[in-house]
């Protein structure tokens, strides 16, 4: 690419996001999920497996081509290693979700960060920016805590 060669990385980068006025409520849950799993500074296998699950299962991505997770995910994970981007990142991310979806996101949040079976506190940091960033209420919150819990509770004879 021509303008990274010519401008400095920072110029490229708020060049780049000018130029990337929106994105579709597909990229928006990718973005969240991938927020999510990069928070820890390491995007487990684990963690990309889950994605690409859900991708490929839920509802909400059925007419979403596989073959755009990847790239998609590329996208979102070099917007984060710039600094402050993550705030940028989330306003694409609100504008690109209606308020539909909005819960939804934030499930499959929790969904990511249960998958190395330990929650890290920077996970648990994002999830709280999320929750505010969709104005998504504590008790709606708290149900989704508990039933992705739930999913992932392992029995434990005594």
């Amino acid at each position: 690419m021509l303008v990274g060669r010519f401008l400095p990385r920072k110029a490229w980068t708020h060049k780049v996001a000018a130029a990337m006025k929106t994105i579709n409520h597909h990229s928006a849950l990718i973005y969240v999920m991938v927020i999510v799993s990069a928070s820890d500074g390491v995007m487990s296998d684990r963690e990309l497996h889950a994605i690409g699950e859900m991708t490929k299962t839920l509802p909400v991505f059925r007419d979403f081509e596989d073959h755009h997770l990847l790239p998609v995910a590329q996208e979102c994970a070099a917007m984060l290693r710039e600094p402050d981007s993550l705030e940028s990142i989330l306003g694409l991310v609100k504008e690109a979700l209606p308020q539909s979806l909005r819960e939804t996101a934030y499930a499959l949040a929790i969904e990511v960060a249960l998958t190395d079976s330990r929650v890290m506190l920077e996970e648990i940091r994002v999830l709280e920016i999320l929750r505010r960033t969709f104005a998504i209420d504590r008790l709606v919150s708290a149900a989704i805590e508990r039933g992705a819990r739930a999913r992932y509770q392992v029995y434990a004879e005594r």
